[in-house]
C-alpha cells in the first residue's frame, strides 16, 4: 500500500476508533438537551401520555449523542467537499474550446 493511500485510511481508522471508544466509555453527564426537557414538560402536563413508539437503541448519554452528531456532520462535510473538489478538478482538467485545433 502506498503512502498516498495509507494516510487517509489511517485517518479514517483513527476517527472510527475515537467514536467507538467514546461509545464504550460514554459515561453519564449532567448536560441534557432540549429533547429531554420537552419530554419532561409533556409528561408534566399530560400524566397519561404514552409515546407512539419506543427507541430501537437504548438511550445514550448526551455526550455520546453529541459525538455521534458531530461525526455525522464531519462525514457529510467530507463527502460534500470530496464531490465539490472532484467537480472542480474535472472542470479545470477539461480542455478548453480555445485549445482545440
Amino acid at each position: 500500500m502506498t503512502r498516498r493511500r495509507l494516510v487517509p485510511v489511517l485517518l479514517i481508522a483513527g476517527v472510527v476508533a475515537l467514536v467507538g471508544l467514546s461509545l464504550l466509555l460514554g459515561g453519564d453527564s449532567d448536560f441534557t438537551g432540549s429533547d429531554n426537557q420537552a419530554v419532561a414538560a409533556i409528561e408534566e402536563q399530560n400524566p397519561g401520555y404514552r409515546p407512539w413508539f419506543s427507541s430501537v437503541l437504548p438511550p445514550l448519554s448526551p455526550s455520546v449523542e453529541s459525538g455521534l452528531f458531530a461525526a455525522q456532520a464531519a462525514i457529510g462535510g467530507g463527502i460534500l467537499g470530496y464531490v465539490l473538489g472532484r467537480l472542480r478538478g474535472r472542470r479545470t482538467a477539461a480542455p478548453s474550446s480555445e485549445e482545440k485545433p
